[in-house]
């Protein structure tokens, strides 16, 4: 059976959709979070207990404050809409890559009773996916994104040092190496020379 692609309009819709629903989520569990005295924060990560792994996921859909997730909202914006529109699946499948070993990195390498959570890992994570996916793919115009890309927020690179004893650069660091792992596993087969873009099944 034959198959067409979506096409770049419907591909930006959806990626348009997703991304705007994603950071309106981020808010509205801020909201929640003040509106119940900050409850849900305890849902972050703490190193080394093995209870705290099944708040992995969660923490990266939960923030400190107001000025916390109003930090990451635009970059996620941004970074998230530029990685969806090369698919869905394969976005969730990188989001997922990413917040795990971010999580995980925090999980094994933060400093004793501490408290990680906020989207930062995964703003690193797709930073760090778009920054090499073009190479790995060996698409032009992808390693062209990851040129721009790398010239307006190359500046990131600095969250992955320890400067500032309040920022989990942990979270940074492993959320970058989660995106760069995502883009080689990810990858996405050469087509043949000639390929009309239809796909048998």
């Amino acid at each position: 059976m034959t198959g067409t692609h979506p096409t770049a309009t419907a591909r930006a819709v959806t990626a348009g959709v997703v991304m705007v629903a994603w950071i309106g989520l981020l808010w509205l569990l801020e909201g929640i979070d003040v509106a119940t005295n900050h409850s849900l924060d305890s849902h972050g990560v703490s190193p080394r207990d093995p209870a705290e792994l099944a708040d992995i996921v969660p923490s990266a859909f939960l923030h400190s404050g107001w000025d916390h997730v109003a930090s990451n909202s635009v970059p996620l914006l941004v970074l998230g809409f530029i990685a969806a529109l090369g698919g869905i699946r394969r976005f969730a499948a990188v989001v997922l890559v990413v917040i795990v070993t971010a999580g995980l990195g925090v999980w094994l390498t933060a400093p004793p009773n501490t408290v990680t959570l906020g989207a930062s890992g995964v703003v690193f994570g797709l930073f760090g996916y778009l920054l090499v996916r073009g190479f790995v793919d060996r698409r032009p115009l992808d390693i062209v994104v990851g040129v721009l890309i790398a010239a307006v927020y190359g500046s990131l690179l600095w969250g992955v040092l320890p400067t500032d004893s309040g920022i989990s650069w942990q979270g940074h660091l492993f959320g970058l190496a989660g995106g760069v792992a995502a883009a080689f596993a990810f990858r996405r087969p050469r087509r043949p020379q000639g390929s009309d873009g239809y796909v048998t099944v």
